[in-house]
């Protein structure tokens, strides 16, 4: 065992030859699911579950009908994704006594924390069980990750299948160029899922061609070289197919020709919806967001400890400088890859000027590797410490759980708008508010509608029921309305006798009303709910 695997030495393994960090892992892994479990119901319907739950119907519907009704080929633009997550959701719709949406929320949370899972084992290849921990605690404390993992329900799995297939990728390299069968067919299986969802999972047969490339060129003659290449592609062929047919089982609109996939990435590339965005306090249509906005909310959205990690990381990557000796060495071209499926995405996104909005939800698929290379940073800066003084790495550990610790807490009371962390680059989310993304997804309807119902509680029986309008989704006010006969839903705003609104592209600003409840975090404004009663008896 090498030096970083023993801070401190009595930690190193247990009486039951288990890492006392692997133990750790588990530990946390546990309290994540009791999480889950607790606060499923406090996050509301995204804007677009409703539809994206439609699409899995039609996709089982498509299957169903022997391949006749065809109606998910022309449903507004889903067609261009998968559906993976979406037909299994409506199948266990089918199954299970729960209500719809808390059944995609534990779903989409499960898959969350795979993610959080594949992140912990991908480090923890690489460097070891301590690296593996740290990786999953920076995740875990990750607001934009965590808060993410109940409705997020493209990207979170999407993500998750990413990360879990890169760690079956590693698993394979190490192999060749006879790696083993069930690292192969995972690779695949997971490859498929991650295909299943977004075209995007096509980056991973690109990451795949590099591994197969740095190997290869660690044989001496080209002849070697092009031996080798040819017999550890050949192995993965079998992981190629499974994904392909998970892919077309998931995405019908893929099996219609075997180019749609990456005609999918290019109308992805050229979308230009009338939605808007903010940054800075600027608003952008989403076609014409400046290069810098993604890279810069990835700057803002993540806590600074991902990125003292990482360069931690990179930093121990770039000895030795020789590139020979860095292709020869295992643990420098894994770190290596991780780098590039960070740096990679968002430099085409720069390069390309694609479209951008609601922040970096459509680059969440980053923030894993990311999280692995922090937890590797951060063990090799304790090995380093461990190695030349030990009470500086006791301390070093200590500091790094006292800022962990103080993300976690920064979390709890964010909760359940996690996803809404900022952070001190921008001044967190009391200076961000108003100048960025806040909630986009409107998770405060379950505490609006909650605010609203015990005003009407105060005021006493109602006569009639009072129509409600609102800045989001029907869906979203319906699932925590709960058939409540006192509120109906509305989208006549002069009409109404409520209004309910996220402070979100200040759209609270557009209609008036007496506020008669808000909803605050940290000083900032996110979302209030206003008597319209008496403003729309003087008309519109």
């Amino acid at each position: 065992m090498s030096a970083l695997q023993h801070f401190p030495r009595r930690w190193a393994s247990t009486a039951a030859g288990l890492d006392l960090f692997d133990r750790l892992a588990a530990l946390l892994f546990a309290a994540l699911f009791v999480l889950v479990a607790l606060t499923f119901t406090h996050y509301g319907v995204s804007n677009d579950e409703d539809i994206q739950h439609h699409y899995g119907q039609l996709i089982i519907g498509y299957y169903l009908s022997g391949f006749t009704e065809k109606a998910l080929f022309h449903f507004d633009n889903l067609y261009l994704y998968g559906g993976l997550f979406d037909i299994i959701a409506a199948l266990l719709e089918q199954i299970l006594p729960f209500r719809l949406y808390d059944i995609r929320h534990v779903l989409c949370a499960t898959a969350g924390v795979g993610g959080i899972a594949a992140t912990w084992a991908v480090a923890r290849l690489i460097a070891g069980p301590r690296a593996g921990l740290l990786a999953l605690a920076v995740l875990a404390v990750c607001g934009v990750w965590y808060g993410s993992m109940f409705n997020h329900t493209k990207d979170i799995p999407f993500a998750s299948a990413m990360m879990g297939s890169t760690y079956f990728l590693l698993r394979a390299s190490r192999g060749l160029p006879q790696p083993r069968r069930r690292d192969i067919l995972l690779f695949g299986l997971l490859l498929g899922a991650a295909l299943g969802l977004r075209a995007t999972g096509l980056l991973m047969l690109g990451y795949a061609g590099l591994v197969l490339l740095s190997r290869s060129a660690e044989q001496d003659e080209w002849a070697e070289r092009l031996r080798f290449f040819g017999a550890s592609l050949l192995r993965f062929l079998p992981a190629f197919a499974l994904a392909y047919i998970i892919m077309i089982a998931a995405w019908p609109w893929a099996s219609l020709a075997p180019l749609n996939p990456l005609r999918a990435i290019f109308a992805f590339a050229h979308f230009h919806y009338l939605i808007h965005t903010m940054a800075f306090g600027e608003t952008y249509e989403m076609g014409n967001a400046p290069r810098w906005y993604v890279p810069v909310y990835i700057a803002i959205k993540l806590p600074l400890v991902i990125f003292a990690g990482a360069a931690l990381a990179l930093v121990t990557a770039a000895c030795p400088f020789r590139p020979r000796d860095w292709l020869r060495s295992r643990r420098h071209r894994e770190i290596g890859l991780l780098a590039f499926m960070v740096v990679f995405p968002v430099l085409v996104q720069v390069i390309s000027r694609g479209p951008a909005f609601t922040g970096m939800r459509h680059f969440l698929f980053v923030v894993p590797p990311l999280a692995a290379l922090a937890g590797i940073g951060f063990d090799a800066a304790l090995g380093f410490l461990q190695s030349w003084r030990r009470g500086l790495a006791t301390g070093a550990m200590a500091g790094l759980i006292a800022i962990l610790t103080w993300n976690a807490v920064t979390l709890v009371r964010l909760h359940p708008y996690e996803y809404m962390f900022y952070n001190s680059l921008v001044g967190g989310l009391e200076n961000a508010s108003r100048r960025f993304e806040m909630d986009y997804w409107v998770n405060s309807m379950p505490e609006a509608v909650a605010a609203l119902k015990a005003f009407l509680d105060r005021e006493g029986p109602a006569s009639r029921p009072y129509s409600v309008a609102m800045c989001a989704e029907q869906t979203s006010f319906e699932n925590e309305a709960d058939g409540d006969p006192r509120l109906e839903w509305t989208d006549e705003w002069d009409e109404s006798d409520f209004f309910i609104s996220p402070t979100q592209m200040n759209c609270d600003r557009v209609f008036g009303g007496k506020v008669i409840a808000t909803i605050e975090r940290f000083g900032a404004l996110i979302a209030v709910v206003k008597d319209t009663r008496e403003l729309n008896k003087r008309g519109p």
